[in-house]
């Protein structure tokens, strides 16, 4: 398809990015993202935290600061109460207030599945903007949040979660990735992406791909949710996460000591998940460091690029 273009279109359509960039003058670009989704927890306040959150992620990943925001909202009224919508609305308010975004409407239609999301515009200078196409070999990657939402996600509708470890995985998915954006503007980063639906294998496929790059993984020391690894043993694995292994497992290779389990998490799809930071090897202890005292209790060095195998993902055990 011919889409239409500029020359001020600094990140477009050519690279499955987190979101697009235009420039607007010498100082100033416009990072531009749009995501929705259905209920993924039960309490519509909470759903709507999480998915302003995962919205304003893009923006987040990209370099930038959220300005701008507008709802998009499918909610079944003439079966469901009005209430309901307008808890799931103060939701992403209250996440807005967090991130210091504006908002400034937004379009609703009748459907009859509920689907909640924001349409967000930021700000970032060009020169500073950072896609996920990047990667420099050498460089360590750094992962500010643990995995396993989809699968403790999958568990809670089972009922099999316990209540404290429900409240920490709500808590995590309406987090915002605010404070590690702002800690790594202090380092050499040359790549950054944040982890969502295609799980962590499945974004690091995509900013390798095409950069004669490839990536080594220690298993142990990625960050996981508590129980995580026991609920994947029972079975109680998203499809999506099957899904991404078929799509991406041509570019995966699995020490034969990393469990099943380890295997069915890192290509868990996450909502709204952590930020993926390939960062200088100089800078890789401080980055952590810093993000850890700024908050960032999770932050981990997980692996590093490799000059190849070209568009290779190698997962041991450990990582040196």
């Amino acid at each position: 398809m011919d889409f239409p273009c500029d020359d001020n279109v600094l990140v477009g359509l050519t690279h499955a990015d987190d979101a697009g960039v235009y420039r607007v003058s010498d100082d100033v670009a416009l990072i531009q993202t749009v995501d929705f989704f259905t209920p993924v927890v039960e309490n519509p306040r909470d759903f709507g935290r999480i998915a302003a959150a995962n919205a304003l992620s893009d923006v987040y990943a990209m370099g930038g600061v959220p300005k701008t925001a507008m709802n998009l909202v499918a909610f079944p009224s003439k079966q469901m109460d009005l209430s309901v919508l307008r808890m799931i609305i103060q939701g992403g308010i209250d996440i807005l207030h967090q991130s210091g975004t504006v908002l400034m409407g937004g379009h609703s239609i009748e459907d009859t599945e509920i689907k909640y999301g924001l349409s967000v515009t930021g700000f970032v200078h060009p020169d500073r903007i950072l896609t996920n196409a990047n990667p420099r070999p050498g460089d360590c990657l750094v992962l500010t949040k643990p995995l396993g939402t989809g699968i403790m996600s999958t568990a809670a509708r089972a009922g099999l979660v316990p209540e404290d470890l429900y409240t920490k995985l709500v808590k995590q998915m309406a987090e915002l990735n605010k404070a590690p954006a702002e800690i790594m503007t202090r380092f050499n980063i040359s790549a950054c992406t944040d982890i969502t639906g295609f799980g962590l294998l499945g974004h690091l496929a995509e900013m390798i791909h095409g950069t004669g790059t490839g990536i080594c993984l220690g298993a142990n020391q990625i960050p996981v949710m508590e129980k995580a690894a026991e609920f994947a043993d029972m079975g109680l694995v998203p499809a999506a996460a099957y899904n991404n292994r078929d799509f991406r497992q041509g570019m995966v290779t699995f020490d034969e000591a990393v469990n099943r389990s380890t295997r069915d998490i890192l290509f868990d799809p996450q909502t709204s998940g952590g930020l993926l930071l390939a960062v200088h090897p100089d800078d890789a202890k401080a980055l952590v460091r810093d993000l850890t005292a700024g908050g960032v209790k999770c932050a981990a060095l997980i692996g590093s690029v490799t000059p190849g195998p070209e568009e290779t993902i190698v997962i041991h055990p450990s990582h040196s």
